[in-house]
This record gives C-alpha cells, structure tokens and sequence, in this order.
C-alpha cells in the first residue's frame, strides 16, 4: 500500500497554529488586490472627470450645479468620492502599519483614518445628491 501525503504534509503550520487559526493573514492577499482594483476603477474616473469639467463653457458655481444634475453625471461622480476614500483608506493603513512601532499608536491611527475617511466619504455623497437632487 502507498503511502500519500496528507493535508499535514501540504500544510506548514503548526497544530496549534492550525487551532487558532493563525499564520499568513488571509486579509493581506484580499487588501492586496482591493486596493489595486479601486486603483483600476479611479483612471477611467479621473480621466472621465478631467475630461468633463474641461468640456465645460466655463466654470461658474451655476454651470456645475447644472452639470450636476445631470443623474450619469451625479453617479460618476458618487463613485469618484467613494472609491478614491476607500483607495485612499487602505493606503493610509499599509503606511501606518508599516511605520508606526508601537501597537496601540498604530490601532488608534488607523482607528482615526477609518472614521475620517467614512465620515469624509458619506459627506461628499450627501453634498453631491443633495446638488444633483435639488431644484434646478
């Protein structure tokens, strides 16, 4: 009889590792590609952004409430501030993971980022439907 490998062969961590689920961070590998894929997402924004308000006539506080109610217009820009939040969120995390020596300093940073960033983020979502959902 042969004998084949089993999963503790294919498996390098410890049994007590195993138990409390330790090891390689599963949550790197998912911020990873996250923070590349609202990096995807923010080039065709951006370009789309710079592209529209160049466009514009010219640039008064009407011209761009008008732009703005625009729904295609609103939604882009609803998924501009949303995305370059999170973009900008998950940045800030890797620096102050990577720089800030001590443990509670770096929780209470990224703690602070967090709530800022959210805060920030649901602001400039209310602003714009506040804008683009108002009267013309």
């Amino acid at each position: 009889m042969a004998y084949c490998l089993g999963d503790d062969m294919k498996d390098l961590r410890s049994p007590l590792a195993k138990a409390k689920g330790l090891g390689t961070s599963g949550d790197a590998s998912n911020d990873f590609w996250m923070q590349r894929i609202t990096a995807f997402a923010l080039v065709p924004l951006v370009i789309w952004f710079c592209f529209s308000i160049t466009l514009l006539p010219h640039v008064s506080y009407e011209v761009l409430v008008n732009w703005l109610h625009l729904p295609f217009n609103a939604i882009m820009m609803v998924l501009i501030v949303i995305i370059s939040f999170k973009h900008a969120l998950m940045g800030m995390q890797v620096i102050f993971e990577d720089y800030i020596p001590t443990h509670d300093y770096r929780i209470a940073a990224i703690l602070m980022t967090k709530f800022l960033s959210y805060f920030l983020m649901a602001l400039g979502v209310f602003s714009i439907l506040k804008i683009a959902l108002g009267e013309q």
